[in-house]
Parts: structure tokens; C-alpha cells; sequence
């Protein structure tokens, strides 16, 4: 629930013939509550009989909180990081395929610049892809140091439900959040 609008307060200036209003309001962004993840305890124990490879997200999302980065965790980010590396680089690989074969000179202008600026959306895609392929080899890098799953300013558990949605994550949420704020307060 919002706060209600503030009300419209006259603003007296010495020389000024006419009031002005003002309608600025204060807001304070405010973390959301930490929600602890439902844990299925039917899959509470699948990780124990399994390898690595073979687990679920769901599996090591009910995984207790005390096996926090365990071995099977470790390997089960590797795996996921190692497999999002290879479609990168297989998305890269089919990229040059589609620039090599639409090569064809167009004669009408429009068809041409509908082709230029699907191969510059293409190209742009494969920019971000590079940069993702650079987080993931950072990532791989800080679960062989045991750095992995920990946040890189606070040192607390960044938790595995955002670990699955973004395997790269080096920051909790709530740093995260306050990069972002200062991002959009003070710029880049």
C-alpha cells in the first residue's frame, strides 16, 4: 500500500506576486522481507543418492540450510554454468553460419536495412553473450577458490533460489538493490 500523496502546500517567496504549490514527496525504497523458500520435504533428501549432474532445481532448492554450498551444490552450479557456457558457444557458432549466409546483396533498399538491422540486433545479442560467457568463467573460478555463493561486499549467503535464477550472481539481493539505487541516484 502506497503512502498517500502529501498535501499541497502554498510556498511564500518575499518577492513573488503569486503562490506556488508544492508536491514533492519523500520515498523510501524499502528491501523487501526475506521470505524463506518453500522446501519440498519429499525431495529434502534426493541429493544424497544422486550425482551432481542429475539433480533438479527443485532438489537442491529443499536441500537444508546447513548443506549451504556443499560439494553437490558446488558441483551442481558447475554443471549448470558449464552447460550455459557451451550453448553460448554453440549460439556463437550459429550466429557467424547466419552472417556468412545472408551476405547477399539486396538491390531494394528496405529489404537491406531489414537485414542490416537483424544482423545488429544479432551482433548485440552475441555482445551480451560475451559478457555473460566472462561472468560465467568468474564464476567457475570462485566456486574452484570456495568464494562461490557468498556475496563479494557483504560475505553473507546470496541463497540458492537466486543462484538458480542467475548462476553468475556475485551479490546478494540486497546488495544488489543498493548498487542499483546508487546506479540510478548517482549514475555508472
Amino acid at each position: 500500500m502506497s503512502p498517500p500523496p502529501a498535501p499541497m502546500v502554498p510556498t511564500h517567496a518575499p518577492d513573488a506576486a503569486k503562490a506556488s504549490y508544492s508536491t514533492i514527496t519523500e520515498r523510501v525504497i524499502s528491501p523487501p522481507p526475506h521470505v524463506a523458500a518453500r522446501k519440498d520435504p519429499k525431495l529434502a533428501n534426493n541429493w544424497k543418492t544422486k550425482e551432481a549432474s542429475e539433480l533438479t532445481d527443485e532438489e537442491v532448492k529443499a536441500m537444508p540450510d546447513s548443506e549451504y554450498m556443499n560439494d553437490k551444490q558446488l558441483a551442481f552450479f558447475r554443471h549448470k554454468l558449464s552447460i550455459l557456457k557451451s550453448e553460448i558457444h554453440a549460439s556463437a557458432g550459429q550466429t557467424t553460419e547466419n552472417l556468412r549466409e545472408d551476405t547477399v546483396v539486396v538491390p531494394d533498399p528496405a529489404d537491406r536495412a531489414t537485414i542490416e538491422e537483424e544482423h545488429a540486433l544479432e551482433l548485440r545479442t552475441r555482445d551480451r553473450e560475451r559478457k555473460l560467457l566472462k561472468k560465467i568463467e568468474q564464476s567457475i573460478s570462485r566456486i574452484d577458490a570456495g568464494d562461490y555463493g557468498y556475496c563479494d561486499e557483504t560475505g553473507e549467503a546470496i541463497g540458492v533460489g537466486r543462484l538458480i535464477a542467475r548462476p553468475t550472481a556475485s551479490l546478494s539481493l540486497e546488495a544488489q538493490q543498493r548498487r542499483e539505487l546508487k546506479q540510478k541516484l548517482f549514475g555508472d
